[in-house]
């Protein structure tokens, strides 16, 4: 089974950058264990949330043609605790794209307040120069995944007709 951290994008231009959001709720049974009492979200699940908004922007520029892979954690700050019922607004954009790796940066906000600034790596393993074998399928990009996607593009659509 697949996690997936966003819930929705609310924009994505193709190659430069992408917004998504995620609903944090008591509903989520990682929040009655990390703090019992004091339920936060783990500061690890919203570089996952920036991980997953980045990654799928960085295939996309590739129209999902390689494996995307984190690669590296270049910084993370974080400025505030995510409690339940904070929506949360990831921005990511793409600092640089080669055949082997991705550079990204993004900030996390919770309305005008910065939550968290993070750079991320990404490898492109169908790139890699180690002579590694990986399945021939991408199982990266599985259609939970590119069902995101194809929210956003169905919107770009229809945006672009009217």
């Amino acid at each position: 089974m697949r996690w997936i951290w966003i819930d929705k994008f609310l924009e994505f231009e193709s190659g430069k950058s992408a917004v998504a959001v995620k609903n944090v709720t008591l509903a989520e049974e990682h929040l009655h264990d990390h703090f019992p009492g004091f339920p936060v979200m783990p500061e690890c699940l919203m570089i996952e949330g920036m991980a997953q908004t980045a990654g799928i922007l960085v295939g996309e520029a590739r129209k999902f043609a390689e494996k995307v892979i984190l690669a590296k954690i270049k910084r993370s700050v974080f400025y505030h605790y995510v409690v339940p019922g904070d929506t949360l607004i990831i921005h990511a954009e793409i600092e640089s794209i080669a055949d082997e790796a991705a550079s990204t940066t993004g900030k996390i906000m919770r309305g005008e307040e910065l939550i968290a600034e993070i750079s991320l790596m990404f490898s492109h393993i169908d790139q890699n120069l180690a002579g590694m074998e990986f399945p021939e399928e991408n199982f990266l990009f599985t259609d939970m995944f590119n069902s995101l996607v194809a929210g956003i593009m169905d919107r770009a659509g229809s945006s672009e007709s009217s």
